[in-house]
C-alpha cells in the first residue's frame, strides 16, 4: 500500500513566538496583531498574569481583526513545554549576559531560520518589567539583541515582535515568491538590447552637442554604471531609445 508523502509545513508555520509570564493582557492582543501581519499564527503562552488573557477585553481590542490568533494560541505552565518538538530556540533582550548562548542580531536568526534545514523554531520573550531570567536564555540556543539607540534600547513586547516577524517574513523564500505576485515588474531587458540602447543614446548625446565625440571622456562610462543599478526592463529600454532617436530627429 502506497503511503501518501506528508507536505513539508511552510516556513510560516515552523515559528512560533513564545511570550513568558506576560502581565498586561492588551501586549498579547498587540503581539497577536503583529504577528498576523507578517502571516505567522503560532503562539504560545508561558504563565501569563491572567489565566483569562486570551479571551480579556483589552487584549481582543488589541488584537484588531488577529482574534483567530488568540483563539488558537496555547497556554502552558513550563518553557519546555512551549519549546516542544523545537530545534532551535532565540531568547530575545535588550540586555546582554555573562554567560548566554550565541548573541546574533533578528536578520542573522531570519537566516539561520529559513534555512531548508532548519525545522521548528522559537522565538522567546520575557515579562513587560523584568525581561528573561537567565535561566530561561540558557535554554535557547541564541540570545539575539535587536541592534536600537543604546541610550534608550527599550521596545514594547509588540515592537520587538514586529521587527522579529519581518526579518523572518522578509528573509523566507515563501514570502519573496508572494510578494513578486504584488505590484507590477516588467520583462528584464537582455544585455544585447542594453548594448545596442547605450550605441543609440551615445549618438543622440552627440548630436545634441553634449558629448564630444573626440573627447567623450568617462560620460557612457558613468552612465551604464548608473543604469547598471537600476535594473532595467525591456520597456525602459525603448523608452530610453525612443529619446535617442528624438535627439537624432532634431
Amino acid at each position: 500500500m502506497h503511503t501518501p508523502a506528508l507536505s513539508t509545513p511552510s516556513s510560516f508555520d515552523r515559528l512560533r513566538f513564545v511570550l513568558v509570564e506576560t502581565s498586561h493582557p492588551g501586549n498579547v492582543g498587540s503581539v497577536a496583531r503583529a504577528m498576523k501581519t507578517m502571516g505567522y499564527s503560532s503562539l504560545y503562552l508561558v504563565n501569563p498574569r491572567f489565566p483569562d488573557v486570551l479571551s480579556h477585553p483589552e487584549a481582543i481590542a488589541l488584537a484588531s481583526g488577529a482574534q483567530d490568533i488568540l483563539e488558537n494560541a496555547i497556554i502552558v505552565s513550563t518553557i519546555q513545554e512551549a519549546l516542544q518538538g523545537c530545534e532551535i530556540a532565540a531568547a530575545v533582550s535588550a540586555r546582554l549576559r555573562e554567560f548566554s548562548p550565541p548573541i546574533i542580531d533578528p536578520r542573522e536568526f531570519a537566516q539561520l531560520f529559513n534555512k531548508p534545514e532548519t525545522g521548528y523554531a522559537a522565538l522567546v520573550l520575557g515579562n513587560e518589567r523584568t525581561g528573561l531570567l537567565n535561566e530561561l536564555v540558557e535554554k535557547c540556543t541564541y540570545l539575539i539583541n535587536i541592534p536600537a539607540n543604546p541610550a534608550y534600547s527599550s521596545l514594547n513586547l509588540a515592537q520587538a515582535v514586529q521587527v522579529l516577524a519581518y526579518e523572518c517574513r522578509y528573509g523566507s523564500m515563501e514570502s519573496k515568491i508572494i510578494d513578486t505576485e504584488i505590484g507590477f515588474k516588467g520583462d528584464s531587458a537582455n544585455l544585447a538590447d542594453i548594448d545596442a540602447m547605450f550605441n543609440h543614446l551615445e549618438q543622440g548625446l552627440i548630436a545634441i552637442n553634449f558629448i564630444d565625440p573626440d573627447r567623450p571622456k568617462k560620460l557612457m562610462s558613468r552612465l551604464k554604471r548608473l543604469f547598471a543599478r537600476t535594473q532595467l526592463e525591456t520597456e525602459e529600454v525603448n523608452i530610453l531609445r525612443g529619446i535617442a532617436k528624438k535627439m537624432l530627429d532634431k
